[in-house]
């Protein structure tokens, strides 16, 4: 099948984007709007998508390979990890801050979507930090803190007009994936549950873990009850524990991501923000 090259950035214009696209000696190149420039009618290889790739990430752009004719209306779900992918912090690690133990916490985080560390005992090891922080402090993270990523709401609005479901599936905690289901429109959520007792965090999660296979789980059991195909699914993540659920999609976005999520995901955006899945996608 045929590929088309769209080309993006929030800094680039369309003379930084046609440079790029000459590597790929396009037939066509079609301008998405100021930002992004879609090339079609070229012979793909890997060399030239290693070679595309290289020289766009040196010019500050986004660089993507994806079917022809692959559009948004081929899609019914768009899911979503939270942390630094639709939020821009990780909440646990704001959270710890308030403990005066960010540092640790963070260390642990980091480790963890790397893919150094199994994500259920990291969490519960960052968890157990938290024992006897007042609750009160989760809404000063949320308020104080926590801001929807670059583009985040104008990806939503459009994939909702188009009519697709959303769900934020999390290693995160419920008091946040509620209160964004309920700010920003989205259908479902699922994540982990802060066990709290006398107004303060007892140190522990309620239920199960959401782990890289409870999140691929989690999206297989959406795609069931809207009676789709996990392939009319979109997902989107930035961490080693969003690959197994990127995996079972038929497009996977890697935002912000660590290096091992780039190099399996379909859609890499490094500098754009979340909605240039519709520039990709257009």
């Amino acid at each position: 099948m045929s590929k088309k090259l769209v080309l993006q950035g929030p800094a680039a214009d369309q003379a930084a984007l046609a440079q790029i696209a000459a590597l790929a000696r396009p037939a066509r190149t079609t301008e998405v709007h100021a930002h992004a420039l879609r090339c079609d009618g070229f012979d793909f290889t890997p060399a030239l998508k290693a070679q595309v790739e290289t020289a766009a990430h040196a010019a500050g752009i986004d660089a993507t390979f994806v079917d022809a004719d692959l559009t948004l209306a081929d899609f019914k779900l768009v899911a979503m990890d939270m942390d630094s992918t639709l939020i821009t912090i990780e909440c646990i690690d704001e959270i710890a801050d308030m403990q005066g133990l960010k540092p640790q916490v963070s260390a642990i985080t980091e480790a963890a979507m790397r893919g150094e560390l199994d994500f259920s005992e990291s969490l519960t090891r960052r968890v157990a930090l938290l024992e006897g922080l007042p609750v009160d402090a989760l809404e000063r993270v949320y308020e104080e803190r926590l801001r929807i990523s670059l583009g985040g709401e104008a990806m939503l609005q459009a994939v909702q007009a188009a009519g697709l479901k959303t769900l934020l599936v999390s290693g995160g905690f419920t008091f946040f994936t509620e209160r964004l289901k309920t700010r920003l429109g989205l259908d479902y959520t699922h994540a982990n549950v802060l066990e709290a007792a006398g107004g303060v965090l007892t140190g522990k999660v309620v239920g199960g873990i959401v782990d890289a296979e409870e999140k691929k789980r989690t999206v297989e059991r959406v795609c069931a009850e809207l009676g789709i195909a996990t392939r009319q699914a979109i997902v989107m993540g930035d961490g080693a524990n969003d690959l197994k659920m990127m995996g079972v999609s038929g497009l996977s976005v890697a935002f912000r991501a660590k290096p091992v999520v780039r190099a399996q995901a379909d859609v890499a955006l490094n500098v754009t923000g979340l909605d240039g899945l519709l520039a990709v996608l257009a």
